[in-house]
């Protein structure tokens, strides 16, 4: 399916690695030129070198949770590429606390990382959106509809407020011409998970779903990209959980087990 999107311009918030390089890749696949931030600069120059080959691409280090950098990134993006015409807010900390108790610090970072900069990135990209219209897409969390209890306990009451967020923009900016849709990502095999989660607690992860695996950055990524599209035109406020059927059912291994004994009759 064509998009829509070649010669567009986009933004990735948090675009240097895990889904937030797989959705610039999807961009730039797309013909999009692509605009993309973090705060670690090695990384950065990584990503750009391997984004080179695909399209053009500009990037920048950016603190997210702090308004003002991510108002001076937009722009610079607007000033480099003429126009803003979609925008992905794709960051998010968990914090684990220690003992029983989150300190107000640890409120502060993730409410900032992860709250604020989907505030700061939405109000950034509606200021370069609302003479031509736009798309904006703020990634959640499977943990927004299913929370996590215990070590990340803030995670998903932060990730379900970017669902409310979303739908609180949409209606703000709907007459611009600029939508506002969500994205839920379930479990997904960042290379960042790879490299920290345990073989078993992915197996776990893996063993909730229906369809019995863990997500990978691309598949995130391509509904993101759609959204923004031309296909997308008359989505907005809306909230597209990605995955793959978990928690959906009490008995998530029962099509995979009725299989096997269908194959060993």
């Amino acid at each position: 399916m064509d998009l829509g999107l070649k010669g567009k311009t986009a933004v990735v918030l948090g675009g240097s690695k895990g889904i937030g390089y797989a959705i610039v890749e999807a961009f730039l696949k797309e013909g999009a030129r692509v605009a993309f931030c973090a705060r670690k600069e090695a990384e950065l120059k990584k990503a750009a070198e391997e984004f080179s080959a695909l399209g053009e691409v500009y990037w920048e280090v950016v603190d997210v949770s702090q308004e003002k950098q991510v108002y001076d990134f937009a722009a610079h993006v607007a000033e480099k590429f003429g126009t803003i015409d979609a925008w992905v807010n794709n960051v998010g900390i968990t914090v684990f606390k220690e003992g029983d108790e989150f300190t107000d610090a640890d409120i502060e970072l993730i409410t900032g990382v992860t709250f604020k900069s989907a505030v700061f990135g939405g109000q950034a990209a509606f200021r370069y959106m609302k003479d031509h219209g736009g798309a904006i897409v703020n990634i959640s969390s499977l943990a927004a509809r299913c929370p996590t209890a215990g070590r990340s306990t803030l995670y998903g009451p932060m990730k379900a407020a970017i669902v409310n967020l979303t739908q609180t923009l949409a209606g703000e900016y709907a007459a611009y011409g600029v939508r506002v849709c969500c994205v839920m990502p379930g479990f997904t095999a960042t290379p960042a998970v790879k490299a920290t989660i345990p073989p078993e607690e992915l197996a776990y992860n893996a063993a909730g779903t229906l369809l019995n695996r863990v997500a990978e950055p691309s598949e995130i990524a391509a509904p993101v990209v759609f959204l923004c599209g031309k296909g997308a035109s008359y989505m907005t406020g809306t909230t597209i959980e990605v995955s793959g059927g978990r928690s959906v059912t009490l008995n998530p291994t029962y099509s995979w087990d009725e299989k096997a004994k269908r194959e060993q009759a």
